[in-house]
């Protein structure tokens, strides 16, 4: 359904219309997927930081769900928006890339920096704990 009204939108105000109304969508559908678990990674199964942050997860004794948007039809959308959630208007910056964003509690924690520097710091531990994905 989705494409449709993308497609006719399209047609109807050209590109540039459209290519909004799907930065919507995708950010609507990652708000929707960040709520639906304690602990979200939004990943690309081949990147080697989100691996590092999926073991750090599980280390712990964490489950946390896993979206692969290079196994998603509309993941290329849904990365755009997790980099202009990230700041970066939409494009990866250079030097760094959208992926791994995490999300605990429904609420955005950030890319890899971010939470290993609340690994380090003792404040990822009771993030989880609040959010219920951590009992100890």
């Amino acid at each position: 359904m989705h494409y449709q009204a993308a497609s006719a939108a399209a047609e109807a105000w050209g590109y540039v219309a459209a290519a909004r109304g799907a930065t919507m969508d995708a950010l609507e559908r990652v708000e929707r997927l960040a709520g639906e678990s304690a602990v979200v990674i939004f990943s690309v199964s081949t990147c080697c930081m989100c691996h590092a942050v999926k073991r750090l997860f599980c280390g712990m004794g964490v489950s946390p769900m896993v979206v692969e948007l290079d196994e998603d039809p509309r993941g290329g959308e849904m990365e755009r928006a997790l980099a202009r959630l990230l700041g970066g208007g939409g494009v990866a910056v250079a030097g760094s890339a959208a992926v791994p964003v995490v999300f605990i509690g429904g609420k955005l924690v950030g890319a890899m920096d971010r939470v290993m520097a609340a690994h380090i710091n003792g404040t990822l531990v009771p993030l989880l704990k609040d959010a219920g994905a951590l009992w100890l």
